[in-house]
């Protein structure tokens, strides 16, 4: 099938109580990981792309990637979604290039500017057949060029978003509940808790409409020992609590983010196969394990976390 919007995944999502994998996506190997989890366990996917992974791989590259995916896997419903656009320009550059749905991250500009720029963009997204995710406060933390020191990171105010949704005309809107980017989202001794406060009175003000989750990576503590273990130097680094994830997948989030869990798993992998294999250098050989753990972790979270398993 045909890379597809996140229209009709989102409305099956709210209505049946879980939510979509949105996975980034850099290389060759990652791709396989996620879209062979996918597809055995029947489960549509979200592939997202930043403007840091273009800058890295080159967009036509990625986005051929994900039409290979839909070609080796003809029945799975994929979605190509950039994360994080900057600009009405980048948004305009992934929608005439291909991409089925946009992020419009205007959440740093005040509230007036943020609905004008989203509107911009959704007016011309809306004319190619493609659908807008937007954001309404600001998430703390490092993820590619999106970087939000913690003083500086705010809660989404509830009072704000039927507001910004009905003047804008986005299809989905990303809210800021307590996650955050990176693999240091928690310190450590305290108790990660999201704002699920704030997230039930968004749902009272838009009720029906798909919410998002940014920074929503759990960060694998065995693979923060494995990178620790072979070489590396991540101390403190503690993500989301995945039952508080599958939590907000029975409500109205219809889009949960993973990057940093599996940026772990492939670095984590890849660092433990050269301490055992310290005469290899054949890019496949560490490579393969790599994608497999990936492999892994992405069933897991469509299993235990998400929910959207067998939803295809």
């Amino acid at each position: 099938m045909p890379l597809v919007t996140t229209t009709e995944m989102f409305k099956k999502a709210y209505e049946g109580g879980y939510a979509i994998g949105a996975f980034n996506v850099n290389n060759m190997e990652i791709v396989q990981g996620i879209t062979e989890a996918c597809a055995e366990e029947k489960a549509p996917v979200i592939l997202q792309v930043s403007k840091g992974a273009r800058a890295y791989a080159n967009h036509n590259y990625l986005v051929k990637l994900v039409e290979a995916a839909t070609i080796c896997y003809p029945e799975l419903p994929v979605a190509l979604h950039l994360d994080h656009g900057p600009d009405f320009e980048t948004c305009k550059s992934c929608i005439d290039g291909g991409f089925t749905s946009v992020m419009i991250d205007a959440s740093s500009k005040p509230f007036e500017e943020n609905i004008e720029i989203t509107k911009k963009v959704v007016e011309y997204a809306h004319e190619h057949g493609v659908v807008v995710e937007a954001e309404l406060g600001t998430l703390a933390g490092v993820e590619d060029d999106v970087q939000v020191a913690a003083e500086d990171s705010s809660y989404t105010h509830p009072e704000q978003v039927e507001e910004f949704v009905s003047r804008t005309g986005c299809d989905s809107l990303a809210i800021a509940i307590g996650t955050s980017h990176g693999a240091y989202k928690f310190k450590p001794g305290t108790k990660p808790q999201l704002r699920f406060d704030v997230l039930h009175e968004c749902e009272k003000r838009i009720p029906g409409f798909p919410i998002v989750l940014h920074g929503s990576s759990s960060v694998p503590q065995e693979y923060v020992e494995m990178v620790n273990t072979y070489g590396g130097a991540m101390p403190g680094a503690i993500g989301v609590p995945e039952d508080q994830l599958r939590e907000a997948a029975r409500s109205a989030v219809c889009k949960i983010n993973i990057d940093s869990d599996l940026r772990l798993a492939m670095t984590g992998t890849i660092r433990k196969f050269f301490a055992e294999h310290p005469d290899k250098f054949d890019p496949r050989e560490y490579l393969k394990p790599a994608r497999a753990n990936i492999k892994e972790l992405v069933r897991h979270k469509l299993i235990d976390v998400l929910g959207c398993n067998g939803k295809a």
